[in-house]
Parts: structure tokens; sequence; C-alpha cells
């Protein structure tokens, strides 16, 4: 593991919440922030995931408590950021990585299997930004009125950027994501000083989503397309999210940090790239002798 570029402390006295921060990704998140310095809440809704999350943070000395919950339900945002603000006495930070993904052909989707990854992903981060505003906001509960306000990370995909295979649920989903970081940035940007970015992540090795949507058996073959020849690290997402949460990141609002290596931007070669210098060779030599679109006289 690649050791991380920032400072231990530059997060020191702040407190994340993180939604689906007890596995993959999002425990990857929520321990390079603790080892940052911060203090980390976690939002799961299997309690045994968020206890046994929280029981390996406090053996490496970050302060963490875990919390039962539902992004789907008002009624767990609302208790579990009340909780959060009550036990740590702030919130800074808030990361949205609770998800839902399954692959299904459109034919296949059921309407509520649709609605159900759009309520996890869409509607459970408006949700918990919402209930989350008055802790995170300029001067809002338990802050000092003089200091900037907190940070929102939606945890995003590059799936809606073109069209994904069997995915149509998740496209519809993380569109919907990039487009409230993009309002609320815009919005709460300028009335309470919160910036709110998202992330993207591209394939990330040893993640329930990998193994989930069956990934594996072609990473090999993805590996050959993507410009950094390698399959992502939770690391890599973690990093994106330290940065995004710290000073460094300060000027950087509205946008969604794709980390893929490039991966959404690829093609498959269609040619060889010596077959294709050599034909753009002979393609030259030949316009060179005969022109080709140049309108001939009937005169």
């Amino acid at each position: 593991m690649v050791e991380s570029p920032f400072k231990p402390e530059i997060l020191r006295g702040k407190v994340a919440l993180l939604t689906g921060g007890g596995s993959g990704i999002g425990y990857e998140i929520s321990l390079q922030l603790g080892k940052h310095g911060a203090s980390i809440a976690i939002m799961g809704r299997r309690k045994h995931v968020a206890d046994s999350a929280v029981s390996s943070l406090n053996s490496l000395g970050i302060p963490a408590i875990g919390f039962e919950g539902d992004v789907r339900k008002r009624e767990d945002a609302i208790r579990v950021v009340e909780s959060t603000f009550k036990h740590f006495g702030r919130l800074d930070i808030l990361v949205n990585a609770a998800a839902g993904n399954f692959l299904v052909p459109s034919e296949d989707l059921s309407p509520n299997g649709f609605r159900t990854v759009m309520d996890i992903d869409s509607v459970g981060t408006f949700t918990m930004c919402h209930e989350a505003l008055k802790y995170l906001k300029k001067g809002g509960l338990g802050k000092d009125p003089s200091t900037a306000g907190g940070t929102i990370i939606n945890i995003s995909a590059t799936l809606h950027y073109t069209a994904t295979w069997y995915q149509i649920h998740v496209s519809a989903a993380k569109a919907a994501v990039d487009s409230i970081t993009r309002n609320l940035a815009l919005e709460w940007g300028t009335d309470y000083d919160i910036r709110v970015n998202g992330i993207a992540p591209g394939p990330i090795g040893d993640t329930a989503g990998m193994s989930k949507l069956g990934l594996e058996g072609i990473l090999s073959k993805a590996m050959e397309k993507m410009p950094l020849f390698k399959v992502g690290e939770k690391w890599d997402i973690a990093m994106a999210a330290v940065y995004l949460a710290s000073d460094a990141g300060k000027y950087v609002n509205g946008t969604t940090l794709v980390v893929d290596g490039g991966e959404w931007l690829s093609k498959p070669r269609h040619f060889p790239k010596a077959a294709v210098k050599q034909l753009s060779r002979a393609v030259e030599k030949r316009s060179r002798h005969a022109p080709a679109g140049i309108p001939r006289s009937k005169l």
C-alpha cells in the first residue's frame, strides 16, 4: 500500500458521518478519514457490519461509532444525524456511499427494482444531505460562527456518461446523484458555505460490487484497453475523499472527481498501432498523388 501523501492531522477535530461506511469503498474512506484525524460515525442497514467496522477503527485508535439505519427512511436519517451530533458534538463531513446495484436486462427489471435503487442512491443521498444541513452549514449547531461550513461527498459512478449494459437503474440513479451534487453546490455553497462534491470510482478491486456484478472474469480483457492497465484500489477512492474533505480541496465545489484511470474514456482498439501507422503512410502518399473530394469540372 502506498503511503498517504497527506499529513496525518489534516482532518484533526473533524467529525465525519458515512452511509455505507462499514464495508468496501465506504469502509476504506472511513478508515482513511480516521487515520487523518477525523472522528467517524457509520450508518448502515446491517448492524453487525457497522459494529465490526467500528471495532476495527477503534482498535487503530480512531474514535468511531456505528448506527443501524436505512437511508430510504427519513426517520432513520434524522435519528442518525442527531445521534452523531449528540455523541461527537459536531458534524463536518457527510459521505453518501450507500448504494444498490445488480445486473439485469432492462426488460427483466421491475419498476419496483428500479425504484429501490433510485431510493437508495438518489433519494437517500438527498435525504441525508437535507437532514445534515443544520449541522454542516456555517454557524450551524456545534460550529464556531467564524469557521467555514462543512463538506458533502457523494459517491457516484461513470456508468451514465455514455451507456452501460444491464445497469439502467444504477445509471439513472447516479445521474441524479451528480445533479444533486451540482445543485446543492450552487445553492448551499452560496447560502451556507458548504462544499458539495462527488467521486466517481472506476472498477475497484476487492469490493462487493466487483463480485456481485461478476466482473472478476473480465478483468483481464478490461485491462487490455484501460490507459493505466490496472484495476483501481479502494485506497485510491479514499485518498480522493481525504483531498475533497480537507483544506487541500477548499476551492473545489460542484465537481464529480472521476477516479478510474481513464477507463470510461477507453474504447477497444480495432487495429494494431503498427497497422494504423502503415495505413496512415499509405493513405497520405495516395492522397498527394490523387486528392480525394476535389470537384472536377465537366467542361
